[in-house]
């Protein structure tokens, strides 16, 4: 097994120490860039906030920056445990989706989200994304808002050199931390190689992401039910 970890810049160390615990080779190669988007949420907004929604640890990141670390008093929601771990950092302790469905569905069937009529709830994500958590709330009659605190890019990579290199170490297993980042993946893969991209054995993080892959030609597909380390690792039954 030779493994592709493709998180954003400075998002692989946990991983890449684990595989090289276990003596799995491995590269690096981000294909997803986050940046900030400095966007500015009206204080009173969060201050009113019966529950804040945090779609990923970027999420996190982002905000405790623009925050300056002063979370406000509120109920919190992590749709993975990725996002649960990086909002404990600050010794927030969220509501987390099950673990057999760390995604929007999973986070939408906790019984507090059930009832939350006239609830002030804030999402806290990048800009663009699924809109299935605030369309469900709306219809809880929920009043909710975004902020929208990073977005995404593909980094400027050149497909050729990148996926010859692939092939040189012999990359047979890519792990996928996002519907963005399988998009990135297929984007980058001249159309010459595709047959050896869909050969590889291809970690997503949940049940979305995992239909996508099959509908892009992916036939060796396993859903890790979150985009965490360990999460990863026992999909990789390692």
């Amino acid at each position: 097994m030779k493994v592709l970890l493709s998180r954003p810049e400075g998002r692989n160390q946990a991983m890449a120490d684990k595989l090289t615990m276990k003596g799995v080779d491995f590269m690096v190669t981000p294909l997803l860039a986050v940046m900030p988007t400095h966007d500015r949420i009206n204080s009173n907004t969060l201050t009113q906030a019966d529950g804040i929604i945090f779609i990923s640890a970027n999420a996190v990141k982002f905000a405790a920056i623009s925050l300056k670390n002063q979370f406000p008093d509120c109920r919190y929601y992590a749709v993975g445990q990725a996002t649960a771990d990086a909002l404990s950092q600050y010794n927030i302790i969220p509501e987390i989706a099950p673990e057999d469905s760390q995604d929007s569905e999973g986070l939408l069937s906790l019984t507090s989200l059930g009832d939350i009529k006239n609830q002030h709830i804030v999402i806290v994500r990048g800009i663009g994304g699924r809109e299935t958590i605030a369309e469900q709330l709306t219809i809880r009659q929920a009043n909710v808002c975004y902020w929208e605190v990073y977005q995404r890019s593909l980094p400027k990579l050149d497909p050729a050199l990148v996926c010859h290199q692939w092939q040189q170490f012999g990359i047979d297993t890519i792990i996928v931390t996002s519907g963005d980042v399988l998009e990135n993946l297929i984007k980058l893969v001249p159309k010459e190689l595709f047959a050896w991209l869909q050969s590889c054995h291809i970690i997503v993080p949940s049940n979305r992401v995992e239909q996508k892959a099959k509908i892009a030609g992916f036939t060796h597909v396993s859903n890790a039910n979150g985009a965490n380390t360990q999460a990863v690792l026992t999909a990789l039954s390692i």
